[in-house]
């Protein structure tokens, strides 16, 4: 297919390839130290400084990614229905601040790449002053002490001290009320969190990515996903399952409750 100009369309970049080192200069000083210290620098070897750089070269593309990553909707039915303030960390653009937002008085919503605060801060617009977006990091998270009722990390807590580990899970504890709950959801790695005294809970049902089209499922995939383009052009439907691009569905999570 042609475009306008007659000129045939390219094939987009793949995730693997889209960035390199000199790319790193967007990030602060306060980034550079937590997510370069002691790491591979290098976008194309380390996925997650990739997606550090996705966040804030390309927060669009981002943007189109997760409205096709629907979270179970049980994940979200299990939390709290309403308790007076929650603390969303490395919220992104707002997947899951959506939901959290109706079930608090006051929400506070902790992200340290700028492109997605913006993002989220004029998509939750309404919600008004129920709802601060702050910079933050795991390891300092700009929140006093036993101050939520709720602490929740979405699909951004990791192992790595650079994206949680152990000192994010003291300061997501320091955060939580005595008998509120943290919570993982889409954990990274259950068994790591097992073992420091989390409870592992999953909802069962079929799970797809929901693209607005096929052609943006090609496309995508081409970036994200390239060894499951040529399934998804098989199957020409704009749903496509968690199985055919190996990834684990958004229908679990890890909570503990925190005790005096």
């Amino acid at each position: 297919m042609r475009n306008e100009l007659g000129i045939l369309p390219t094939r987009p970049v793949d995730f693997r390839h889209r960035y390199s080192i000199s790319d790193l200069s967007c990030l602060t000083d306060a980034e550079r130290r937590r997510f370069l210290a002691g790491a591979d620098p290098d976008p194309q070897t380390n996925p997650a400084i990739a997606w550090e750089l996705l966040y804030r070269l390309e927060p669009e593309l981002y943007d189109r990614l997760i409205k096709a990553e629907r979270i179970h909707r049980a994940v979200v039915d299990w939390l709290p229905r309403r308790v007076p303030r929650i603390v969303e960390v490395g919220a992104g653009n707002g997947r899951l601040t959506t939901d959290l937002v109706n079930r608090c008085d006051e929400l506070i919503a902790i992200e340290p790449a700028a492109p997605l605060r913006e993002r989220l801060s004029a998509r939750l617009a309404a919600a008004g002053q129920r709802l601060r977006v702050l910079d933050g990091f795991f390891d300092d998270l700009p929140v006093a002490d036993r101050s939520a009722n709720l602490v929740v990390a979405c699909s951004a807590f990791t192992p790595d001290p650079a994206h949680g580990g152990d000192v994010g899970l003291e300061e997501m504890e320091r955060v939580c009320a005595i008998g509120g709950r943290v919570v993982i959801v889409w954990p990274n790695r259950v068994e790591w969190l097992l073992e420091r005294g989390y409870i592992y809970q999953s909802f069962p049902g079929h799970m797809a990515l929901a693209f607005d089209s096929l052609e943006e499922a090609i496309e995508l995939a081409q970036i994200f996903y390239p060894d499951a383009v040529d399934e998804i052009q098989r199957r020409g439907d704009r749903t496509v399952p968690y199985e055919t691009v190996g990834t684990n569905p958004p229908r679990d999570l890890a909570w503990k409750a925190v005790a005096d």
